[in-house]
């Protein structure tokens, strides 16, 4: 998927269109995410989309869920959903900062190899 350490590092143009791709697929996966908690939200504690979109982007968030669960279904999708949505945030953040990492470090290795 990336220049290998042979070739010089992409232009500024390509590596921006990387770097937006990478912020898409980010979003995409959050929004899927969401999706799910607000869907679980609602079939599980028939709750509106509007409170099942605050319960489930506060957990996507780290925070908690605001309305505590009363059902036993909805006690047990929330706490699924809670440590999805942690590895949700690690993913996301890889997703995010892969592009960057790899540039440093295929410039500093670029650079190593020119000498």
């Amino acid at each position: 998927m990336y220049e290998p350490k042979a070739h010089p590092p992409l232009p500024r143009h390509l590596f921006v269109r990387r770097v937006l791709l990478h912020i898409a697929a980010a979003l995409a996966l959050l929004l899927f995410s969401l999706m799910i908690g607000m869907a679980g939200y609602m079939y599980f504690e028939q709750l509106p989309w509007r409170d099942a979109f605050v319960n489930s982007a506060m957990l996507m968030g780290g925070m908690g869920p605001v309305d505590a669960p009363l059902t036993d279904g909805g006690k047990v999708f929330a706490g699924l959903y809670a440590l999805y949505a942690g590895l949700v945030f690690i993913v996301a953040a890889s997703l995010l900062f892969a592009p960057i990492v790899h540039r440093v470090m295929h410039k500093f290795h670029w650079e190593q190899d020119k000498k």
